[in-house]
């Protein structure tokens, strides 16, 4: 829940292209955890409760070959391969960040007594062929779209919907529900599947140290327990957690000022990031990357931390600036003044634009 985006290249105060969060991203979150394995050289213990935290869902199986083409990759010029040589081709990952409702913890920071849960964030992040620049779109979770059928664990499946809320797939039917609607929607392969929940988040807030975030009105919202006035505040994890979920203590209340919120938070979580010496600290590092891997379930291509590291040392090119922003065009619903649907033909071009 915590990689929201907006309709245009971020820019900071003083103007400048905010592409240095690219950098940041690249370093903090997925390289993390080769930096662990360096800093704890020979506690293998630590290499595997952080690898065994890595929850996993093989959605390939599930979905079978029904799916969008893959892109078509370039072959490496002759010569050029290295012995183990780290990918380079076009790369689409869905992101979602889970309001889970189950578990104590997740109960605790504001889920709620039932089961299941809800994607409260959705991303599509698509790094582009060399690996130096990348795209990430947001999708809103307030969208209507058709839900296609989705295979259930049971051998079962769901039956196709129309008009329904985009979280509604992966409350439904999980990961492979929300990654085939995301297919389904847009018509673009998803290679690889990040969820990142509730209580992960906040762990990850507070082995920080927390996270200082400049909010531009008050927020009064009883739904999240967040009551801020305009200003400068640093948060601990429970009140970092609480920002990202704030929705009817802002703007119009909607999902699409919710983003605007959230992208505030993730600028301020990976700036503070990137002033956190963590190698400095092997006891806060371990801390950091145990609240990363603690809260992430992945598909197969993605469950351990030698492919997470892979990935992440595959983007070494990605320059400063190479990250743009947007959120998917959509326009109100004509049924519900409350929802949104694709605008179109923006939409369709904008993902045709990312195969």
């Amino acid at each position: 829940m915590f990689l929201p985006v907006t309709g245009h290249e971020e820019r900071d105060a003083d103007g400048r292209r905010a592409g240095r969060r690219s950098t940041v991203l690249k370093i903090a979150g997925l390289t993390l955890a080769a930096a662990l394995v360096a800093g704890v050289g020979t506690a293998g213990w630590a290499y595997w409760r952080l690898n065994d935290n890595i929850k996993s869902v093989d959605i390939d199986n599930a979905l079978g070959d029904n799916r969008p083409a893959k892109a078509v990759t370039t072959p490496s010029p002759s010569g050029s391969a290295s012995a183990s040589p780290l990918p380079t081709e076009a790369v689409n990952i869905l992101v979602l960040g889970s309001d889970s409702r189950s578990g104590k913890e997740n109960q605790e920071l504001g889920g709620g007594d039932s089961s299941g849960a809800r994607s409260d964030t959705a991303m599509v992040v698509h790094i582009d062929a060399g690996r130096t620049s990348a795209t990430v779109v947001s999708i809103p979770r307030d969208t209507l779209v058709t839900r296609p059928s989705c295979p259930l664990s049971d051998g079962g499946s769901t039956a196709t919907a129309y008009g329904v809320m985009f979280n509604t797939a992966y409350s439904l039917g999980g990961p492979v529900c929300a990654v085939k609607t995301v297919e389904s929607i847009t018509n673009v392969r998803m290679d690889h599947y990040i969820e990142v929940d509730f209580s992960g988040f906040a762990k990850l807030v507070n082995a920080l140290g927390g996270v200082t975030v400049t909010t531009d009105e008050d927020i009064d919202d009883d739904d999240s327990h967040l009551h801020l006035e305009a200003g400068t505040h640093h948060l601990n994890g429970r009140q970092a957690l609480a920002l990202a979920r704030t929705r009817h203590g802002i703007g119009d209340g909607s999902d699409l000022g919710r983003i605007g919120l959230q992208q505030k938070l993730v600028t301020a979580l990976l700036e503070q990031i990137s002033s956190t010496d963590l190698l400095t600290s092997p006891t806060q590092l371990y801390e950091v990357a145990d609240a990363v891997t603690g809260s992430l379930t992945t598909d197969t291509g993605l469950d351990s931390l030698g492919e997470l590291m892979e990935l992440g040392q595959s983007l070494k090119g990605l320059s400063a600036g190479g990250l743009t922003t947007v959120m998917m065009p959509v326009v109100t619903a004509p049924s519900d003044p409350n929802r949104v649907i694709a605008k179109e033909p923006a939409a369709r071009e904008l993902w045709e634009s990312l195969k």
